[in-house]
């Protein structure tokens, strides 16, 4: 097997499956029977509505990046470089909310701070309808996101602690203390990494529809699944998704004009292996202890929230009886979306690693876009490309779900791919391609074992959020296949709040499974990046 011809097929397929349903969106948004029309975009200069939903996308975008960097760095820094107890735990602790689908903490806090809520009947409908005006705008969907994509600067925080030269630290140490070092030194030198996690909290934040759309607070997603799924209009949605794209784009672009190059060079070194550790001395009981108890509020007391609101054995029996097919739906799918996105995350991951080709970093930069975009976008462009009826053997069966994972989940299984091929010498493949071995019994008998711990890494993630996937789901599954989340957002108009709880439980029961194997997984990475 030839190694370009083949990772050029995976190119054209990816394009196929990532890119083309796009472009497919914008073409059609722009023709009229069969000429070229800006009719449908006419409504989103002129009308003061699209103008606000922007303002209101821009404001909600802006404030969840500025809140979740002002907090995340600092714990990152203090869960990466110091000597806090129970660090590991407080990391798994605050990735929880990022791996299950957003629009469930939007649920959990409605039933706690909602006018039916937990403490309206503790206090009094008085706090109800304060706390209720809080979370039913801005302030509500930014205090959800916020708990949403928190865990990304404190990751990212803690990665490119790693790139940092000990040395630099050590020499520091001679006319300085700790705070002046990271003032001084570590923080400068990890700046390009908190500005990728500002970028990508704002364009993540930017992109989700699921709770705004549940505590009604009007933004551009919304429209564009509103014009789509409840007036058919699919110039209407289009429209009102080119945006999207737009600012998706122009973020990315900058992200890879002033960051990139920077971010590329900082690369985790042997002597990195050895981090030296900030000694909190006396302030560590105490720091422990606000660690402790943010955590709790901000992810124990949802969860718990939603265990309250359900504990009686009849919600669960509905919840089995009304979605009970739903569940095995979504646990086969991700496993199947899991399993395509380890295959092609892989070969993408290689093809980048390797520089295979001259436009890597545009196969790179393909991946982090179509991940960096809403789901609602991309799944009126899979509409767009394969809803005809010479493509429905595709379009109406489960493997249009399956594609949608493919071209929005790859960047991260491919990520994960980089990094892990990044530490195995390339000393080892070329003895091999010496010694006559072909490419594919190099990957089968040397690649592909020395990556196994990451391709595990990585079919677990892609298992995760195959499984929590919302939006695309819910825009192209075709009838009797629908998943969980999609089967919750849709009885939320009408079910019980018991219900809709023992519902929320039951998903985040199946991806906290495979969640805490993959921290076990990540746990030896874990601790090189604390000693």
């Amino acid at each position: 097997m030839q190694k370009r011809p083949f990772l050029f097929f995976v190119v054209l397929l990816f394009f196929i499956i990532g890119l083309l349903p796009v472009l497919s969106m914008l073409l059609k948004s722009i023709m009229a029977e069969g000429r070229f029309s800006l009719e449908a975009y006419e409504g989103i200069l002129t009308s003061h509505r699209q103008w606000t939903l922007m303002g209101h996308s821009m404001a909600l975008s802006f404030w969840v990046m500025l809140l979740t960097t002002i907090v995340g760095v600092p714990l990152g820094v203090l869960l990466g470089k110091t000597n806090l107890p129970l660090r590991r735990f407080f990391i798994f602790l605050f990735v929880i909310p990022l791996l299950i689908p957003p629009y469930i903490t939007a649920v959990s806090w409605f039933d706690l701070l909602g006018r039916e809520g937990l403490l309206s009947r503790l206090i009094g409908p008085s706090f109800a309808g304060m706390s209720s005006r809080f979370l039913f705008g801005l302030p509500g969907c930014v205090a959800i996101l916020f708990t949403t994509f928190l865990p990304i600067p404190i990751l990212l925080t803690m990665v490119f602690l790693r790139t940092v030269n000990p040395r630099l630290e050590e020499a520091g140490k001679l006319v300085s203390g700790w705070r002046g070092i990271l003032k001084g030194i570590t923080i400068p030198l990890i700046l390009p990494g908190i500005l990728l996690a500002a970028m990508l909290t704002f364009i993540l934040s930017f992109g989700e529809f699921g709770v705004s759309n549940f505590l009604r607070y009007g933004v551009f997603p919304v429209e564009s699944f509103t014009q789509f799924s409840a007036f058919y209009n699919f110039k209407a949605a289009t429209a009102a998704a080119v945006p999207l794209v737009l600012v998706t784009f122009v973020v990315l672009l900058s992200e890879a004009g002033f960051l990139r190059e920077k971010t590329f060079r900082l690369r985790p070194s042997a002597e990195t292996e050895d981090l030296p550790l900030i000694a909190l001395g006396t302030s560590r009981n105490g720091l422990f202890v606000l660690v402790t108890l943010f955590g709790f509020f901000l992810v124990i007391v949802p969860i718990l929230v939603l265990i309250v609101q359900s504990a009686n054995i009849q919600a669960y029996a509905e919840a089995l009886s009304r979605a009970g097919d739903s569940l095995l739906r979504s646990l086969f799918y991700a496993v199947i979306g899991a399993t395509s996105l380890t295959l092609f995350g892989f070969f993408s991951g290689y093809l980048i690693q390797t520089k295979t080709f001259r436009y890597w970093r545009a196969i790179d930069f393909t991946t982090i876009f179509l991940f960096a975009l809403p789901g609602t976008v991309i799944g009126i462009g899979l509409i767009s490309l394969w809803n005809t009826p010479y493509t429905n053997f595709i379009y109406g069966t489960l493997w249009i779900i399956i594609l949608g994972y493919l071209a929005k989940y790859t960047a991260l299984t491919s990520r994960i791919t980089v990094n892990q091929l990044t530490q195995i010498s390339p000393a080892m493949e070329e003895a091999a391609q010496v010694a006559g071995a072909g490419w594919f019994r190099r990957l089968i008998f040397i690649i592909i074992p020395l990556a196994r711990r990451g391709l595990l890494a990585g079919w677990i993630v892609g298992y995760i959020f195959s499984l929590r996937d919302t939006a695309i789901t819910m825009l192209v599954y075709p009838a009797g296949h629908d998943t969980l989340p999609v089967r919750i957002f849709t009885l939320m108009a009408n079910g019980s709040a018991q219900l809709i709880a023992a519902l929320c439980v039951m998903l985040i029961l199946a991806t906290l499974l495979p969640a805490g194997i993959l921290w076990l997984i990540a746990n030896p990475l874990l601790r090189k990046a604390k000693r």
